[in-house]
């Protein structure tokens, strides 16, 4: 349904996954969403003529989009990890936008580094289409703010097979640098060889962190997103399940940050972790005290936040405490399914418990406004029986 809002989103990758994949299913299923991303990738730092095209595609009896990015012949070469950066931090895309953009090449960056012993900074992406994987990881980090679920999952990935040419000479697949971003994700050897997961695909699905299972709610939109390759047998496509209703409230994922602090005044950390709690991504941020080592008293920290952006997150824990060190985790955590009512313009927030109860409790910020309106009903009652005008 077009423009209802999406609680969960899930990944098919029959074929495979790729950064043009992701945004082509995402546009599929949201058609209405393209002139607003074209718009935001004009201004995302791309050379003058380079654009993204959506066509319509169809394999194997199965019809949806596929994304191609129109590269000039004489563009010049998107650069060094340093100076992608940099163009992405100068876009005028949102904040959130350019966060998921810069930890999706980080991700890519560190995977380049450790395959070839290079620093971070030097490394140049070879293999990645250039300008085509900039304006696909540009578009994806645009959708998946823009589209904003409660959470992801993603379906069992094709390991896919052989060798692949580059220009550090003939490599097995999946790529190293895809292999090492793949740690942690389900996989499986379907006997169809060639590249089915790029580095691209791989990193932004290292980004979401998504669940193995699908999380449960209404089925609103389907999108098939189409490779450039054909596969025997198999249609290259890449279909994600748009769920509404919030999806499954007893399925979520979410980044924990914990660390202790003996060294920072009251003051100075209370304003640090107001700033944490500012920062994109961050659910929550509370505090309790501990006994530290040599008898200490400390603050310990906790912080949750969305599993893509733990490193970001992270980053605002070092800079705005003294700690010098976090203890860093995704854990899945359960949810009851709770809804917003409002009542005498009060918000009041229910849910219902496992045993059926229904319990229900007034916003705290409707408790203060509400406590805020009663002093004030309280001085006009006084000022009328003083008998002031």
């Amino acid at each position: 349904m077009t423009g209802e809002v999406v609680g969960w989103i899930h990944l098919d990758p029959l074929g495979g996954i790729a950064g043009d994949m992701l945004v082509a299913a995402l546009l599929d299923a949201r058609p209405e969403l393209e002139r607003e991303l074209t718009t935001a990738i004009a201004g995302a730092g791309l050379p003058e003529g380079v654009r993204i095209a959506r066509t319509a595609c169809g394999e194997h009896a199965l019809t949806g989009s596929r994304i191609e990015v129109v590269v000039p012949a004489d563009a010049p070469p998107s650069g060094a990890f340093s100076a992608i950066v940099g163009r992405i931090e100068r876009a005028p895309l949102a904040c959130a936008v350019k966060g998921r953009a810069l930890d999706i090449y980080r991700r890519l960056a560190e995977a380049e580094a450790q395959v070839h012993a290079v620093p971070v900074a030097e490394v140049r992406f070879h293999e990645l289409a250039d300008w085509d994987s900039y304006a696909d990881i540009v578009a994806a980090a645009w959708l998946i703010e823009r589209l904003a679920p409660k959470g992801w999952s993603c379906g069992v990935l094709p390991l896919g097979g052989g060798r692949i040419a580059t220009s550090h000479g003939t490599l097995p697949v999946p790529a190293p640098a895809t292999a090492l971003l793949l740690r942690g994700l389900d996989v499986i050897d379907d006997g169809i060889e060639g590249e089915r997961v790029t580095p691209t695909g791989a990193a932004i699905l290292a980004h979401l962190a998504p669940a193995r299972r699908c999380g449960r709610g209404r089925l609103s939109a389907v999108g098939n997103g189409f490779g450039s390759r054909r596969l025997m047998g198999v249609p290259n496509l890449l279909r994600a399940l748009l769920l509404a209703d919030g999806g499954d409230p007893g399925v979520d994922r979410v980044g924990v940050i914990r660390f202790e602090v003996d060294d920072q005044s009251p003051e100075d950390l209370a304003i640090g972790l107001d700033r944490i709690r500012a920062v994109v991504g961050v659910r929550d941020v509370c505090q309790w005290s501990a006994l530290g080592k040599k008898g200490r008293m400390a603050a310990a920290v906790q912080v949750l936040c969305e599993p893509a952006l733990i490193e970001r997150v992270a980053d605002a824990c070092l800079s705005e405490t003294a700690t010098l060190g976090l203890r860093l985790g995704v854990e899945e955590r359960r949810l009851l399914a709770r809804e917003e009512l409002t009542r005498d313009g009060l918000s009041i927030k229910r849910t219902r418990r496992p045993d059926g109860a229904m319990t229900a409790k007034l916003a705290s910020d409707a408790l203060a406004d509400a406590g805020a309106y009663a002093a004030r009903a309280r001085l006009w009652r006084r000022a009328e029986e003083d008998g002031a005008p």
